[in-house]
């Protein structure tokens, strides 16, 4: 399964720290359970699906949309753990060169970017979650609007996570940026 990283409060650093390190595990664990279980039924619904159309002349219909869905939501929910885990992509042949003020100075005005960004994921998702709900997938009758709703809800945990790195320095959030990694 994925690493989970080794954290240990420094001394002095004050039960909130201890807290949002402890917060910050339990939701990366829910979350990789959810896409776990996600990927499992994904992959048994394909799985049947194809033994019973090439073996049995038959199949579930409902298979099809359900892969769907849960596809959406595992990629939605594993944008957010990676921006937990800081493994997004970032590019920083040039940032490196920099002093480390400045650095720290860029961090903050990337995070601010990617806020905005999630920001507007939010607003697009929410309206189109609204103007989905009623409509119903053909085949499993689920709202279309869950499409969405995966969006809204990975916008409003990755915006909350860059809200989070805005407000507290460095080293005191939860996985500094040379963190070792448990196997």
């Amino acid at each position: 399964m994925s690493r989970t990283p080794k954290i240990t409060a420094q001394p002095g650093s004050g039960s909130l720290q201890t807290t949002l390190i402890r917060l910050s595990r339990v939701t990366e664990w829910m979350l990789n359970l959810l896409m776990v279980v996600a990927l499992v039924a994904m992959i048994a619904l394909v799985f049947t699906n194809v033994v019973l159309r090439y073996g049995f002349n038959s199949g579930i219909s409902i298979s099809v949309e359900l892969s769907r869905f849960l596809f959406v939501w595992v990629i939605f929910l594993g944008t957010v753990v990676g921006l937990m885990r800081h493994e997004h992509l970032s590019v920083t042949t040039f940032s490196d060169r920099l002093p480390q003020k400045v650095q720290g100075v860029l961090r903050r005005l990337v995070t601010l970017a990617m806020l905005g960004c999630c920001l507007m994921l939010v607003k697009g998702s929410y309206a189109q979650t609204l103007l989905n709900w009623s409509d119903r997938s053909p085949i499993s009758g689920i709202p279309v609007g869950v499409f969405y709703l995966a969006a809204l809800i990975a916008g409003v945990l990755m915006s909350l996570i860059l809200i989070f790195r805005l407000l507290t320095p460095r080293h005191l959030q939860s996985l500094p940026k040379n963190t070792e990694m448990a196997p």
